[in-house]
């Protein structure tokens, strides 16, 4: 872009590159909270491919056969309504928990944040606190500072790989993609993800972090829509901290003139994306909550009092009461209660068998003589249980109708049958379109029972 001053030209850049942030390491009880976090959710995540359950993977999407297994349930295509409602509570939720609570999940469990504190953790372990990491970027390259950084880069490749081969092994069975990728025999597909998702968290959690919640995470530009003045924020109290200014331990800050606030910048330094709290509510606070302890921790040096930065609301900053139940509360918990009652009244009644009744569309009907009037039907089972059952196949609607042949078969547990069926039905009842209904009934005592509507033609006028 070009700017025509004193006759020149003045070119400004478009891009302008963000400075690299050094967080410092914090310690307090937000920072505990944190770690557990990381901890829980890391440990969720890894571990869960490797639970079993009835001798199967407990947690697969299993893409190319279409099911999903979750604990015992297994979900088909057919039950996709399960999936498209959970999408709607969890989008329902984080508008609920945000009015609530600001960015709690940004803070404490998006991926992006417990990723990024676990490569952070492992950068600390290796190049030391803020300022030996500050001085060995700018420091010449030595044996010493190779060593460190090749291991640096070795961790986080080994935990990256580790990370996508994980995330695979909830779509592919873990135990057989491990075995292939011992013996050098994984898919295509199988190898191109683990490196693809590797990369993704190699470059998002080692070099990106605070970038992709700045500038690629949409949640923190419309998280102004989801707030209002009740909601929990991280919050400067200008009124007690300002006017700022260093001074001595146990001196008198207001008989200088000054607030509690130090200006020992110790808020900014242990900040993951580098921004300054006591300028106030900005969108690339994650509410982290580093800031917090940072500065309490320097409150109890100078022996002023904690929460000068803290969790509040801005109606809390003005000595006003908070309102916990209020409109947009009220109507975020109803359309909660909605939905979970839906999905969880949806999954309670959820038939474990499915029958699908297609009729021949070839012929209308066919006149098989004395037998009657017949017609042809494709029946389609699915039977959702892990477990076989036996079925018999009937037919009403018409006096006298009947299957043709007597279908009675077994059905194996996640299996889908097709079977071509006759039905025939006396001259005397078929005439026209009437509706029949199948039923198809379990004969090994599980009790189930499924019914289908469908059409019957016959010839019209007799």
């Amino acid at each position: 872009m070009a700017n025509k001053s004193g006759g020149g030209y003045e070119y400004g850049k478009l891009y302008r590159s963000e400075d690299k942030v050094y967080p410092r390491e914090v310690k307090g009880r937000f920072a505990t909270l944190r770690h557990i976090a990381m901890f829980v959710l890391l440990g969720a995540f890894y571990l869960g491919p490797w639970l079993t359950w009835d001798n199967r993977q407990a947690i697969l999407f299993d893409l190319p056969a279409r099911k999903f297994y979750i604990f015992g349930m297994t979900l088909w295509p057919q039950d996709f309504i399960y999936l498209a409602l959970l999408l709607i509570i969890l989008a329902v939720s984080l508008f609920f928990f945000t009015a609530l609570a600001g960015r709690l999940w940004c803070g404490f469990a998006c991926p992006q944040t417990v990723w990024t504190e676990a490569f952070s953790w492992i950068e600390m372990a290796i190049e030391g606190d803020r300022s030996k990491r500050m001085k060995l970027d700018k420091a010449p390259w030595t044996f010493d500072k190779i060593r460190k950084k090749v291991l640096k880069q070795f961790l986080w490749i080994a935990l990256a790989l580790f990370t996508g081969y994980t995330f695979v092994g909830y779509f592919s069975t873990i135990r057989t993609l491990t075995s292939d990728l011992l013996s050098f025999q994984a898919g295509t597909w199988e190898l191109f993800w683990v490196i693809f998702y590797g990369a993704a968290t190699y470059g998002n959690a080692g070099f990106m972090r605070e970038q992709v919640c700045k500038y690629m995470c949409p949640y923190a530009r419309f998280q102004g829509a989801m707030f209002d003045r009740d909601s929990l924020i991280i919050t400067y109290d200008s009124e007690r901290g300002e006017p700022r200014g260093s001074r001595r331990r146990g001196s008198d800050a207001e008989a200088q003139g000054l607030g509690d606030c130090v200006d020992c910048t110790m808020c900014v330094q242990v900040c993951p994306t580098g921004i300054d709290i006591r300028k106030g509510l900005q969108y690339e606070c994650i509410a982290c909550a580093a800031c917090i302890d940072a500065c309490d921790a320097i409150m109890d040096k100078v022996g002023s009092p904690r929460g000068l930065i803290r969790y509040s609301t801005e109606r809390a900053l003005e000595h006003k009461s908070y309102r916990l139940i209020r409109p947009r509360t009220l109507v975020y918990t109803g359309i909660l209660v909605t939905l979970l009652t839906v999905m969880v009244t949806t999954i309670a009644m959820r038939k474990p068998v499915i029958m699908d009744v297609i009729r021949d569309r070839n012929a209308l009907y066919r006149d098989v003589g004395r037998l009657g009037i017949e017609n042809g039907y494709t029946i389609r089972v699915i039977n959702k249980h892990n477990e076989d059952h036996d079925y018999s196949l009937t037919v009403s609607g018409i006096e006298g109708i009947r299957i043709r042949d007597a279908v009675d078969f077994s059905l194996a547990g996640e299996s889908v049958l097709t079977l071509p069926i006759s039905v025939i039905a006396p001259h005397e009842n078929a005439a026209g379109g009437n509706v029949i209904e199948f039923r198809l009934e379990a004969t090994d005592g599980s009790g189930i029972t499924v019914t289908e509507e469908s059409r019957f033609r016959g010839p019209t006028g007799r």
